[in-house]
């Protein structure tokens, strides 16, 4: 442990420490450091992608963020998962209740996003929680439905200065930002140049590596324009290195562990 603690400390700081009072005492600095943990950190210890393990997992690492995913059931309840079906159950046709009945491969329940949201608040000074916002299966409107409610709970949990929000669909963004003007936000799709990003309010590009070799100026634009830049998911060493020799902020990776090794040197 210790000297895991020293490697962190050793660590390069690409983004600028964020701090602020939380639950009136509280004050947390985010972690220097531009790993974010795709899913959780699950990989090298087997744990279930998006459960409640791989969360404090990514916390004990002091990862940047922890990205997760979110889907709403057929009874408006909003579940962590990345696919459409969870144990050959349709989630968006299915009832909580019903999908509940499944463990994850470690024993935990399916989690809900108001059991994550806690679960990533409890002794996390260092880790961002990056929420994914799946579009609906069913129609654009309630992809929007699903969005408002995410933005709502977490101001409920008062967990607004913890949350990333990110998305394939541009209007869950806009959506987010019409409930929540101050909330960050990441665009994944790859579709739109950082500059039209900026237009429309967005805080930044969380584009696959890919897009950044198509359009190495957007990489300088971005920069220009204030615009946060993400790259997903990485998991090649040499990948990694380009994305570190452009300063990039966050980098979202399947292995934090071999991003940890790259940043000490």
């Amino acid at each position: 442990m210790k000297r895991e603690r020293l490697s962190f400390l050793i660590i390069s700081a690409w983004i600028t420490a964020c701090s602020f009072s939380g639950n009136a005492q509280n004050k947390i600095l985010f972690a220097q450091n531009p790993i974010v943990a795709h899913r959780g950190a699950w990989k090298l210890n087997n744990l279930p992608q998006n459960s409640i393990a791989s969360l404090k997992h990514a916390i004990e690492l002091k990862c940047a963020g922890s990205e997760f995913d979110v889907r709403m059931t057929a009874d408006e309840v909003l579940v962590i998962n990345h696919d459409q079906e969870y144990n050959k159950l349709q989630i968006e046709k299915t009832k909580y209740k019903d999908l509940r009945a499944f463990d994850l491969t470690n024993g935990e329940k399916l989690p809900t996003l108001q059991e994550y949201i806690k679960a990533g608040l409890k002794n996390n000074n260092s880790t961002r929680l990056v929420c994914e916002i799946k579009p609906s299966d069913i129609n654009k409107e309630r992809g929007k439905a699903v969005a408002e409610k995410v933005v709502k709970l977490v101001q409920k949990l008062k967990a607004e200065k913890m949350f990333v929000y990110i998305s394939f669909d541009y209007d869950i963004l806009k959506k987010v930002i019409e409930i929540d003007p101050k909330a960050i936000t990441q665009y994944l799709e790859g579709d739109k140049s950082p500059e039209q990003l900026k237009s429309d309010g967005i805080s930044g590009a969380d584009f696959h590596f890919s897009v950044y070799a198509e359009h190495p100026e957007w990489i300088q634009m971005a920069k220009m324009n204030k615009i946060t830049l993400n790259a997903w998911t990485v998991n090649e060493a040499a990948d990694m290195d380009r994305l570190i020799a452009n300063n990039f902020d966050f980098i979202t990776t399947n292995e934090p562990e071999l991003l940890i090794e790259k940043l000490k040197h």
